[in-house]
């Protein structure tokens, strides 16, 4: 400031006689006021945060929609059925079924009037941009050069599909399974070379990029990101049959264990009664395959980790290659949609949750309308009825009957029986080896 003001005085004014000295003041003076003004208004203006007008643009949202409408949904549309399929993550009809029964269900996607009278966003184009942001996992404003909508509409196109997806489609398509749902599992199990078997467990985690500071230490675990965890069950048509999201990244799958409620429908008596034969000896409560670090328990079995002998190592080779199914249900959901790939940008965890719940949904329709094209077991032998099923679901068993402490403590027990582990793992390694011993 010294600087600024003695260059201003002997930079502009010359040595003046003593009797210009009352001049000489004045000048002085409003030379010092002219500076002072000009460095207040500077600072003024750099603390100043002026409000503009918010910024107008006519999308021309109509082109936008005659625009998608011939490209995918015309009777004669633009591109194929397999482009559509590549896009959309799913079938032309299953996507319409989604968008008719939103736009019936939820005003959000019906499309109405604004003020002037003008026709506002298509449901097709709501329905288009939450579908594209999910399997994309793109920036909300990729959408908008394309269906001509802005980044908060998107949005909220976003947050209301995943909404209207859970609603509507949720008691459906996140079932725990149905006496039918649970006699197919059995029968694709013993097609595996594994009676009782109704799939696979483990857990993956996604990224959460902007995990707020306070959360990070919880969050963190050995990659240095911080993570939310989802466990999952899951079958060998990729149908996920139960999710628990939410722990934090810090927990490993024992962890996360201790707190899924995977187990409750058993020990509330709301499971189907399962009855089963392995190598003679009959078991009732089905099992998953699941990797090293869970227990041994009665509804777990592992591979083995250092197999002796043919039996051993025939048994290893085919309890990994099953267990695989859940391993694959991941990669398939992230492939589908790639929000879930790619680290959680939302600051919100329940709308982080919202979202892997809905995409877990839309997986299962999805799989539902496809699975006949690739499932690799049939169960139409079983079926038939010439074919004595080993695995047996007790259609006459009533669910809703009441439970109480006690039949709780002795059902916990004997999930956790490690005596009923070893036998069980003894019989299947026989079964295994009765089964595919000959192609070995």
């Amino acid at each position: 400031m010294n600087f600024i003001f003695t260059y201003y005085i002997e930079g502009w004014f010359p040595k003046m006689s003593s009797s210009s000295s009352d001049e000489l003041e004045e000048r002085l003076e409003e030379a010092f006021d002219g500076i002072f003004q000009n460095i207040h208004d500077d600072i003024v203006a750099g603390r100043r945060k002026k409000k503009g007008k918010r910024t107008y643009i006519e999308r021309n949202r109509e082109e936008g929609h005659m625009r998608l409408w011939n490209d995918y949904f015309s009777k004669e549309p633009i591109f194929p059925k397999q482009l559509f399929r590549r896009r959309f993550r799913m079938n032309r009809d299953l996507f319409m079924r989604i968008v008719s029964r939103l736009s019936e269900e939820f005003r959000f996607f019906q499309q109405r009037k604004d003020a002037t009278g003008r026709d506002g966003l298509s449901p097709l184009q709501k329905c288009t941009a939450a579908i594209r942001l999910l399997a994309y996992g793109s920036a909300a404003d990729s959408v908008d050069e394309y269906l001509r909508l802005g980044e908060s509409t998107a949005l909220s196109c976003l947050d209301n599909f995943t909404d209207g997806i859970i609603r509507l489609f949720g008691n459906e398509y996140l079932r725990r399974p149905t006496p039918e749902d649970l006699q197919r599992l059995l029968d694709i199990g013993e097609k595996c070379g594994f009676p009782g078997m109704v799939g696979s467990i483990d857990c993956m985690h996604w990224e959460w990029k902007n995990c707020p500071t306070e959360w990070k230490g919880q969050y963190t675990r050995g990659s240095g990101k911080p993570t939310i965890v989802l466990e999952a069950v899951a079958s060998q048509d990729l149908w996920i049959w139960h999710a628990f999201f939410g722990p934090p990244g810090t927990l490993n799958d024992l962890n996360v264990l201790d707190r899924s409620p995977v187990f409750d429908d058993i020990l509330e008596g709301r499971a189907p009664r399962v009855r089963y034969v392995v190598n003679g000896h009959q078991y009732d409560l089905a099992y998953y395959l699941t990797d090293g670090i869970y227990p041994k328990w009665s509804t777990f079995i592992q591979s083995i980790s250092l197999p002796q002998g043919a039996k051993a190592e025939l048994f290893a080779k085919v309890q990994e290659a099953t267990r695989k199914d859940v391993e694959r249900a991941f990669g398939v959901l992230q492939a589908r949609f790639a929000i879930v790939k790619n680290p959680a940008l939302l600051w919100d965890k329940a709308k982080i949750g919202q979202i892997m719940r809905a995409c877990i949904i839309l997986h299962n329709m999805i799989v539902e309308d496809e699975r006949d094209g690739y499932t690799q077991y049939h169960t139409t032998e079983f079926e038939e009825g010439e074919t004595s099923r080993s695995s047996q679901v007790d259609m006459s068993y009533s669910t809703e009957m009441p439970s109480n402490l006690g039949n709780m403590l002795g059902i916990r027990n004997h999930l956790r029986d490690r005596r009923i582990h070893d036998q069980l793992k003894i019989d299947l390694i026989e079964n295994v080896w009765t089964k595919f011993g000959d192609e070995y």
